[in-house]
């Protein structure tokens, strides 16, 4: 399968919610066993909170920092971002163009490390 964010990208935003009062921007493009595929392009401000699950992001457009608890990144096109489950994270002072696919896969609470 291939999947094109252009082909996603033009339903975003969804409906705003009490959590994304400026709508929703990303959107679920693949789900298969435990492996969930979004692209996200937030707009104003990133409203994330922990997930369940690991997570990977894929910068596929634009600029942001990127802070995981304590730590602070620059992140651009072709970087990939590792986030454990329940670690607190959010993308800040992306560019306008910022496009993301991101990556949830394995066990809630995470896989351990071997």
């Amino acid at each position: 399968m291939v999947f094109s964010p252009d082909t996603f990208l033009k339903n975003l935003p969804l409906p705003a919610t009490e959590k994304w009062k400026d709508g929703v921007w990303y959107i679920e493009v693949y789900r298969h066993g435990t492996m969930q595929l979004e692209i996200f392009a937030p707009k104003n401000k990133d409203y994330q909170t922990p997930h369940e699950q690991d997570e990977l992001y894929i910068i596929i457009s634009g600029t942001s920092e990127f802070i995981k608890e304590s730590e602070h990144y620059t992140c651009k096109v072709g970087d990939v971002i590792f986030v454990e489950a329940g670690r607190v994270h959010r993308f800040e002072n992306f560019s306008d163009d910022f496009i993301t696919w991101v990556i949830f896969y394995g066990p809630k609470g995470g896989e351990t490390s071997v």
